[in-house]
C-alpha cells in the first residue's frame, strides 16, 4: 500500500500540472494516444427527410384566395367593409389615412367604380372627391343623376378598385389589383345596380381583364356580374385631354338610354 506521504506528494504533484495547464491555456481534455483527425471517418449527412421533418413549417397563403374567401363571405355591404379594412396582405393600407370604401346612395341603379384614391380622397375617406370628382358629379348632373339623388333611379353608388392610396398616386400593382378584384366583385354583387360604370383604364383592365387600352373599348358595352358594365373615360383624362369631353358626352347618352331600356 501506497504511505499517505507518498499519495499526498502524487496529489499535489497532479494539481501543481494541472493548473500549469490551465495557466498556459489547455481547456480540453485529449486521450492518451494521439489521433489523426485526417483518418477518422466523415460524419455522415443527416438525410433529406430527417432535415425536412425538423424543419419548422412555415404556411404560405395566396393573397387572391384569401380575398375570394373573405368576400365570399360577406353578406352585406357593411361586412364586406369590415373584411376589407382587416385583410392583411395589401401593403398600401400601412400608408393610407383611410378606407375609401364607397359614396353614394345604397341600392341606385347605376354603380361607378373608378380606379384609386387621391390625395383628397384618402383626407376624407370617400371616393371622387377631388377636382376629378367635381367634374364627376357634373356630368352626371347633366343627365339629372348624382350621388346624393334621393331617387334611385337617378342616384348613383360609387366605389374604387382600390380602397387605399398608393404612394405619389402611382398605379396600382397588377399584384394589387388581382387581390382587390375579388372584393370589387363581391362589392358589385351586394350593391346590386343595374349598371356598372367603369371609370378609366384600370377599373376597365381590372375587372374585365383586358389589355385592351381605354381609348379603344369605351363606350362598348360589356358584362360584369351578369349585368351590363360601360368602359368610361376617367374624369382625371378628361381634364388633361378636354378635347375628349366629346366622347364621355356620348357615353352618358348612352347610359341613360340604357337605363330606359331595362325593367
Amino acid at each position: 500500500m501506497t504511505p499517505w506521504s507518498d499519495w499526498e506528494r502524487n496529489f499535489e504533484t497532479a494539481r501543481a500540472a494541472l493548473a500549469w495547464q490551465v495557466e498556459m491555456g489547455v481547456d480540453e481534455a485529449i486521450c492518451d494516444a494521439p489521433q489523426n483527425r485526417y483518418a477518422l471517418p466523415a460524419k455522415p449527412a443527416k438525410p433529406a427527410a430527417a432535415l425536412a421533418a425538423t424543419a419548422p413549417v412555415v404556411e404560405v397563403t395566396d393573397p387572391v384566395v384569401d380575398a375570394r374567401a373573405l368576400a365570399a363571405a360577406a353578406q352585406t355591404l357593411s361586412e364586406l367593409r369590415e373584411v376589407l379594412a382587416a385583410y392583411p396582405h395589401c401593403d398600401l393600407r400601412l400608408g393610407a389615412r383611410n378606407l375609401v370604401f364607397c359614396d353614394g346612395q345604397e341600392g341606385a341603379r347605376v354603380m361607378i367604380v373608378g380606379e384609386a384614391p387621391g390625395r383628397e380622397e384618402d383626407l376624407q375617406g370617400k371616393p371622387f372627391v377631388g377636382e376629378a370628382g367635381q367634374l364627376l358629379d357634373r356630368m352626371f348632373a347633366a343627365i339629372a343623376m348624382g350621388r346624393a339623388h334621393p331617387d334611385p333611379a337617378r342616384a348613383l353608388y360609387i366605389t374604387n378598385i382600390l380602397p387605399w392610396r398608393p404612394p405619389q398616386n402611382r398605379d396600382p400593382s397588377a399584384d394589387e389589383r388581382a387581390m382587390m378584384r375579388p372584393f370589387v366583385l363581391r362589392h358589385i354583387e351586394l350593391a346590386n345596380p343595374d349598371i356598372v360604370v367603369l371609370m378609366g383604364r384600370i377599373s376597365a383592365s381590372t375587372l374585365l381583364e383586358t389589355s385592351e387600352g381605354i381609348t379603344r373599348i369605351r363606350g362598348q358595352w360589356r358584362e360584369i356580374s351578369g349585368r351590363p358594365a360601360l368602359p368610361m373615360l376617367h374624369p382625371a383624362y378628361l381634364l388633361r385631354t378636354p378635347a375628349a369631353k366629346r366622347e364621355a358626352w356620348a357615353d352618358l347618352l348612352d347610359l341613360q338610354a340604357k337605363l330606359r331600356t331595362l325593367p
